[in-house]
């Protein structure tokens, strides 16, 4: 398919874009993994940006692991809610990393959420209750990125469809 490899450097522009930086700074992704039984599945869930891998953390048992071991290759994105949306597609691959205790990107990814510092402490404590046995890091470090804002840059299906009507017009 046209436009498949992507340099690395190629990959760093785009994620070092303001745009996109203000996206990764956002602490909800949608991440999309094949399951086992072979169909799609796409799962919100809370991520955090380490300036070279999305992190994100799940229970021990969480079905995506199994999935994830069996086929590591995802696709992350993030988005806004306004018109017109801003859009970071991200690819790679996604490694697990099982850790003892609540890792540090878990509390990062949710220091967003909206709670008074007696919310947050109550919640810390239910979490590392909880979460005892220890969670999983899936890191996914990217291979391929796209940046969509409907201004500087747009969904390819779009800018061919641009191009061809050009062509037209200039034929």
């Amino acid at each position: 398919m046209k436009g498949m490899t992507v340099q690395p450097n190629e990959i760093t522009e785009v994620l070092n874009r303001p745009i996109s930086q203000e996206l990764l700074a956002r602490d909800l992704t949608r991440l999309a993994y094949v399951a086992k039984d072979g169909t799609p599945r796409n799962v919100p869930i809370a991520f955090t940006w380490n300036g070279s891998e999305i992190v994100m953390c799940t229970t021990k048992n969480a079905p995506k692991l199994p999935a994830l071991r069996n086929n590591p290759t995802v696709a992350l994105t993030i988005d806004t809610e306004v018109h017109p949306p801003k859009i970071l597609l991200i690819r790679g691959r996604a490694e697990l990393d099982f850790v003892d205790g609540i890792p540090n990107e878990y509390l990062q990814a949710t220091s967003t959420y909206e709670m008074t510092s007696e919310q947050r402490v109550e919640w810390e404590a239910e979490v590392r209750s909880l979460y005892r046995d220890g969670m999983v890091r899936i890191v996914v470090t990217p291979t391929w990125a796209k940046l969509i804002d409907f201004e500087t840059t747009l969904p390819s299906a779009v800018e061919e469809l641009i191009q061809q009507r050009e062509e037209r017009q200039s034929a």
